[in-house]
């Protein structure tokens, strides 16, 4: 049993000390209990305190999943964390459909008729406001108690904090920066650009990445995962700064992979089993978000991504280790296209990745998004163990590897294409033929190896993990007509959409409750 899932059976006891109502930091995190009180009287409290913060990424709350920490406003049930950011990720690119119809969601899915009254930008708006505070206020506290391993708290508290904020700067473009230091202000902070959030950060990152250790407990941040998060900040740089910085991101892939100890996992379905913190995936996946289906149920984390995914007309629920299908999540053409062009060449594949849709008694095209049978459900997330039997649950097990080795060798190819300084072009071959050859794929040569290819490797890949819409960002895919996927643009076979698409609108409540706020361009 992962340690840190552990932590949050005790939750209940430390629970009434956070909380917080978010609109925009304009408010201090109310404080029911005397955090500093409890501290001095017991400081291994912190350890239950922290994990709360870390459960705040895949719990809607940690007193159960019918409740949200957010308050009565946000569904509990469509308001954690995961869940937008696969339904802000994932949906609105190329290779997810979900066909429910909610309005909102709906929106995303046809990435169409986008406004500041979608209820799903508000969801993960709200979410990093829930988490910024309830860091500042840990922090606050700490500059004042001695407690057991003071400085790792206080660095993981400080990487959680930035985690959250790098979802402002990469999908509202802007926001506020509150620190420890404002708590209690009651002037309204003012707004921040995409760059200075994006400096920030980066001074933050780089400050934790002295103090953080290279080992940590598993689902806990480590330098790794400091690393990891300020790679991702450089390899997106051009696109939040207009400076490329492709040398640093570089710079911090070769960091994890010589020095973190990680290894790809030798079976690739076992990243994404009910059982990933307990076989050799675990050596792959740098930062998990953690599942269980007793200790931390949600309706956000990795369970919104299998039992949305599973259906009892088309499939065997059980197969999957799943007791609930909600019929929801289908991939499309633009993400198992890039294996073959029907369910044949899908099963005839000698990659195995080829082999993670259900094809039986669904349509290759997706002629109407909204008909369950059109796409084919991906399966490469599933309650099942990878070793030994599975006992089928309602809530999913499987840890969501927010960052993984393969993910770090893709990139560091990426920064080799684009030039980075001290880039080896035959290393970087050899780390996306060791991603390939483990599921399976046939090794390229130096020749095939183009962007292009990375961006499709990328989706053969890492699809359904919460990185493809800021990749086809990156890559100048995303908006605009000389790419088109399926109901792009809320049209079958796909239409352009405008360029203020690459940001997400400012949710209007956020926007009432700060009034230093201002609209994105275009909405």
């Amino acid at each position: 049993m992962k340690n840190l899932k552990l932590i949050l059976v005790g939750l209940g006891l430390v629970l009434l000390s956070l909380n917080s109502c978010s609109d925009d930091l304009n408010t201090e995190p109310k404080v029911e209990l005397d955090l500093e009180t409890l501290l001095k009287k017991d400081p291994n409290a912190i350890k239950g305190l922290v994990s709360k913060i870390y459960g705040a990424f895949a719990l809607s709350s940690s007193t159960g999943p019918g409740d949200s920490d957010l308050g009565a406003g946000d569904n509990a049930g469509e308001s954690p964390f995961l869940r937008g950011i696969v339904n802000l990720q994932d949906f609105t690119a190329d290779g997810m459909k979900n066909r429910w119809g909610d309005n909102g969601l709906d929106q995303l899915t046809t990435t169409s008729n986008w406004d500041q009254n979608n209820k799903f930008f508000k969801y993960l708006y709200n979410r990093v406001y829930f988490v910024v505070p309830q860091t500042n206020n840990l922090l606050n506290v700490l500059n004042n108690v001695t407690v057991p391993d003071q400085e790792l708290y206080v660095s993981e508290l400080r990487f959680l904090r930035s985690l959250a904020y790098y979802y402002m700067i990469d999908c509202f473009g802007k926001g506020v920066i509150v620190t420890e230091k404002e708590l209690g202000n009651p002037v309204a902070a003012k707004e921040s650009s995409r760059i200075e959030m994006f400096e920030y950060v980066e001074k933050e990152l780089l400050d934790i990445e002295a103090k953080i250790p290279l080992n940590n407990d598993y689902g806990r941040a480590n330098k790794s995962a400091v690393r990891m998060l300020l790679a991702k900040l450089y390899l997106n740089a051009q696109v939040y700064t207009g400076v490329a910085r492709y040398n640093d991101a570089l710079t911090y892939t070769n960091k994890i992979i010589t020095e973190g100890g990680f290894t790809l996992a030798p079976k690739f379905v076992s990243l994404f089993s009910a059982d990933n913190d307990r076989t050799a995936a675990k050596n792959e996946i740098i930062y998990a978000l953690l599942a269980d289906p007793i200790v931390s149920q949600s309706f956000g984390n990795a369970t919104y991504i299998v039992n949305g995914s599973l259906s009892n007309v088309t499939m065997t629920l059980t197969d999957f280790g799943a007791l609930e299908g909600w019929q929801g999540h289908r991939a499309t053409k633009a993400w198992y296209g890039l294996f073959g062009n029907s369910a044949a060449a899908l099963t005839n594949s000698t990659d195995d990745r080829a082999k993670l849709f259900w094809t039986s008694g669904h349509n290759f095209e997706m002629a109407d998004y909204k008909a369950w049978v059109d796409g084919y459900p991906s399966i490469k997330f599933r309650n099942t163990n990878f070793q030994g039997s599975t006992v089928p649950t309602a809530f999913a097990n499987t840890d969501f590897p927010l960052y993984r080795l393969a993910d770090v060798y893709l990139m560091y190819a990426e920064c080799v294409l684009r030039g980075a300084t001290g880039g080896n072009a035959t290393q970087a071959l050899d780390y996306v033929n060791r991603v390939r050859n483990r599921s399976n794929a046939p090794s390229i040569n130096s020749t095939e190896l183009t962007l292009n290819f990375i961006l499709d490797e990328r989706a053969r890949e890492l699809n359904l993990e919460g990185h493809r819409r800021t990749d086809l960002i990156r890559f100048g895919k995303f908006t605009g007509g000389t790419y088109l996927w399926p109901w792009k643009g809320g049209v079958k076979d796909g239409a352009a959409i405008p360029d203020t698409y690459k940001l997400f609108p400012i949710p209007l409540s956020a926007l009432q409750a700060n009034p230093n706020l201002k609209q994105n361009p275009g909405y």
